[in-house]
């Protein structure tokens, strides 16, 4: 399980320097997007990705880790708008973005470490493409609770579902740069 969390922070270094590298070109105006709006951004990811894993030939010049690190980063950025709440002009600064980043990655990765405690690590048998599968199941699921106002009887909160999306693409990608 060492080794689980060794790779899983190499993969979040990757996603947060592109986050980073990207809030500086562009800022915060992410702050503005109603979750509907980041969940769809992550279903096009995701389709995208599944697209790639099904259809032979490809036309855009990108694989599947550039998505799945998309995934990531817009999963952190759906969690700190369920925590900030959506806002009408960008309004968080650099180091306070860094901040929430690290919050959010850093329970996303206890709760992986939890969960792979329990199930044994049962993961690194799945494949990429079950992955991929339960990462589209998690957003539809999060399309359902949107729609019912953020209201559910028995199932967990929309932001358990985005952690989980968080770490299937972790996974994804520990997979995909095992394979390399």
């Amino acid at each position: 399980m060492q080794d689980t969390a060794t790779q899983y922070d190499e993969i979040i270094t990757l996603c947060r320097d592109l986050f980073i590298k990207k809030m500086k070109d562009y800022g915060t105006a992410w702050r503005i997007l109603r979750l509907p709006s980041l969940t769809d951004q992550i279903f096009i990811k995701a389709q995208r990705i599944r697209s790639l894993q099904e259809n032979e030939v490809r036309k855009v010049d990108e694989g599947e880790e550039p998505e799945f690190i998309g995934i990531i980063n817009y999963c952190i950025m759906a969690l700190i708008q369920v925590e900030k709440g959506v806002a009408d002009q960008p309004d968080l600064s650099f180091e306070e973005t860094e901040k929430l980043y690290d919050k959010h990655i850093d329970a996303t990765k206890t709760l992986m470490l939890n969960k792979n405690h329990d199930y044994g690590e049962a993961w690194r048998d799945m494949r990429v493409s079950s992955l991929t599968d339960l990462i589209i199941q998690k957003l539809l699921r999060v399309k359902q609770i949107e729609d019912n106002k953020g209201k559910t009887l028995v199932s967990e909160g929309i932001d358990a579902n985005y952690q989980d999306m968080i770490n299937y693409a972790v996974f994804a990608m520990i997979h995909l740069q095992d394979l390399k």
